[in-house]
């Protein structure tokens, strides 16, 4: 006597198959003949063999490659790592997941047939690899022999010592080792993202979050409330054909779940107010030791004279730019921060917008800006070269640098 599992799944083919056969219209000889049909096509003697003959095109699968492209074609794998307590989100880190198929979608029911939980509370593959004895009864027919019945259900499943086949299909990476490189296919984990799909929308959309939704738009109180996931993205696999990439692709409709991966979003870092001196307590001239380290190869001719005027012009004015930046933010601080500080009058003025109105009215803080940021630009060469390597600046060069200063006067105001 079968298992009433098995029995089940075959009356329900049967009624299937007669329900999309017998159509309004026939007569009752042609519907006595599709019932004769259905009956023969769907005894276990005549079906079953014929499911182990198809049942290779299917494939038991953790990662099939047709998420990756429809017709990528590498061998079936299932993953089989352990659980560790590495703090990774992984295949065995995730509890348990479903195993995936993939293959002629036409022959998925031989997997729902090996999928059948039978009386003992195993399922018909696990019973099939453990040769159980009522099994064995059960599927030795006289159209193909019990052994070959079971070797050809479990072609759907991949063996170890199976060749792993890849394709140029699936997303590749060249992954370091030692002194050499692996090339590795990225696959999806569709047992995973089919489970984190589960319990998105159970979170979205159980009984008790509808219900609480309801209480919440009648502003109603509820003691439990409900969860939220915002910036969710959906997407889609298999187009309007998803049984074609897998079984739980399909039982998704293809869609699946992204969550926000985006940079954090980074709190503005303190803005380090000068106290007695801007030049002094806020600028820390290791930040600019390039740019100076730049202008100082430029001391050596060894170009054209054009050039290398042109070139420490731009080094120089780079340098003020990078200075200007740090003064505009300070001058983001609240109005009046300057009050209790020892600051130079003109430094005032210039990095507290307190002081507003007075530093639109006269320039007589910024001439005395211009000659203090020329003369930190100077310092601060020497001390990044040092006194012996640095190369001579006369009153000349600071001319220069003040004037450079003057053209980017709109920066300072």
């Amino acid at each position: 006597m079968l298992d009433p599992a098995i029995q089940t799944f075959l009356d329900e083919r049967k009624s299937a198959r007669l329900k999309s056969k017998i159509k309004a219209n026939m007569s009752e000889e042609d519907i006595q003949i599709v019932k004769r049909n259905a009956t023969e096509e769907f005894l276990l003697d005549n079906w079953l063999p014929k499911a182990a003959n198809r049942a290779w095109q299917v494939s038991l699968v953790s990662h099939p490659s047709k998420f990756t492209h429809s017709s990528a074609k590498t061998r079936a794998v299932i993953a089989s790592n352990l659980n560790k307590n590495d703090g990774f989100l992984r295949t065995g880190n995730v509890g348990k997941i479903q195993i995936d198929v993939s293959g002629n979608a036409a022959s998925l029911d031989v997997y729902n047939f090996l999928s059948l939980c039978l009386k003992n509370g195993q399922t018909l593959l696990e019973q099939l690899e453990q040769d159980s004895e009522t099994l064995v009864k059960q599927f030795t027919l006289p159209a193909m022999p019990y052994h070959e019945i079971k070797e050809g259900l479990l072609t759907m499943k991949p063996k170890e010592s199976d060749e792993q086949i890849t394709s140029e299909r699936v997303k590749q990476i060249y992954f370091p080792v030692t002194d050499n490189y692996h090339l590795l296919s990225i696959l999806t984990p569709s047992g995973i993202i089919f489970k984190f799909k589960k319990e998105i929308d159970n979170i979205r959309f159980s009984e008790d979050t509808k219900k609480s939704r309801l209480l919440k738009n009648k502003n109603e109180f509820d003691e439990k409330g409900f969860d939220e996931i915002y910036g969710l993205t959906a997407i889609g696999y298999g187009g309007a054909n998803p049984q074609g990439v897998s079984l739980l692709n399909s039982q998704t409709r293809g869609i699946f779940y992204l969550l926000p991966s985006m940079p954090p979003s980074l709190k503005i870092l303190n803005i380090r107010a000068p106290k007695t001196d801007f030049f002094g307590n806020t600028l820390y001239f290791k930040n600019y030791e390039n740019s100076f380290k730049s202008l100082d190869k430029l001391m050596i001719r060894d170009f054209k004279l054009s050039e290398t005027r042109i070139k420490k012009k731009n080094v120089i004015s780079f340098i003020i730019t990078q200075v200007i930046e740090v003064s505009w933010k300070i001058r983001s601080l609240e109005s009046g921060w300057s009050e209790n500080t020892q600051l130079k009058t003109y430094q005032k003025i210039w990095l507290d917008n307190a002081y507003e109105q007075q530093r639109d009215e006269n320039d007589e803080w910024l001439n005395e800006l211009t000659r203090e940021l020329a003369r930190w630009i100077i310092n601060s060469y020497k001390k990044i070269l040092g006194e012996k390597k640095a190369k001579f600046l006369a009153d000349a060069e600071l001319i220069k640098i003040e004037a450079l200063i003057k053209e980017q006067k709109d920066g300072l105001l």
